[in-house]
C-alpha cells in the first residue's frame, strides 16, 4: 500500500521531496534508478512491461530511458491518472488473475518485465512475506510467457522464508541473478530487488 506523504509526513524524506521536484509521483524511481545504474537491465528500444505499475515512477523513468522507438506497457490493479508518452500504455487489472484477452492486448516479446508490487501490509512479517512471495511468483509467472530469449526480469520480494525458494526458481529460469537493496529504500525495510539477466525460454 502507497502511503500518501500529505497525509502521512511520518514518510517524508530527501527522497519524497526529490521526486516532488522532479515531479515524479513517488520515492520509489530512485530505487530503479539505482538498479539501471549499477546493471542496466533497461536499453533504448527495448519493450518493457512493469507491473504494479501505480503511481507510475517506474513507468516514467523506463520511458525515458528506452525512448520512443521502445514500448512500455503498465498494468496495476489501481487505475494511474498521470500523463504518459505516447509509447506507454496503461491497463487496470489484477495481476493475480489475467485474462487471455488482456494477454492478447499487452503482447509478448518484451526484454525486461519489472515488478515493484507489494501487498498489503499487515504488521505481520511471517504472513507480509508470504503474499510479496505470492506477488513474485505471479510476476515470474508472466515473465516467464512473455520474455524473448535473454531478457531480463527486475522483481521486488520482502526477505522471509519463502525468500530462498524464489531464488531457485529465478536460478531455474535465469542464467544469471542478482540480489540488491537500494540505498533508498527504507532501512527498516524488509525488501530487496531480485534483478536476473539471459532468459532461459525453455518454452
Amino acid at each position: 500500500m502507497k502511503h500518501s506523504i500529505s497525509k502521512c509526513n511520518r514518510w517524508e524524506d530527501h527522497y519524497s521531496r526529490r521526486a516532488k521536484k522532479e515531479r515524479f509521483p513517488a520515492r520509489s524511481v530512485y530505487k530503479l534508478q539505482e538498479i539501471q545504474k549499477k546493471y542496466n537491465p533497461i536499453k533504448k528500444g527495448d519493450h518493457v512491461l512493469d507491473l504494479g505499475c501505480s503511481p507510475g515512477s517506474w513507468l516514467l523513468y523506463a520511458s525515458n530511458l528506452i525512448g520512443n522507438k521502445g514500448k512500455i506497457v503498465g498494468i496495476d490493479l489501481k487505475p494511474v491518472s498521470i500523463k504518459v508518452p505516447s509509447h506507454a500504455r496503461i491497463y487496470t487489472s489484477d495481476v493475480l488473475s489475467i485474462d487471455n484477452k488482456l494477454f492478447e492486448s499487452i503482447g509478448k516479446d518484451f526484454n525486461v518485465v519489472l515488478s515493484d508490487m507489494s501487498p498489503d501490509t499487515t504488521g505481520n512479517k511471517a504472513v507480509d512475506a508470504a503474499r510479496s512471495f505470492q506477488l513474485c511468483h505471479a510476476a515470474l509467472d508472466i515473465a516467464n510467457n512473455l520474455l524473448i530469449p535473454g531478457g531480463s526480469f527486475v522483481c521486488k520480494i520482502f526477505q522471509g522464508e519463502d525468500y530462498i525458494k524464489f531464488i531457485d526458481v529465478v536460478r531455474k529460469n535465469f542464467n544469471k541473478y542478482r540480489a540488491f537493496k537500494p540505498q533508498s529504500s527504507r532501512k527498516a525495510s524488509k525488501e530487496i530487488y531480485v534483478i536476473s539477466f539471459e532468459f532461459k525460454d525453455r518454452r
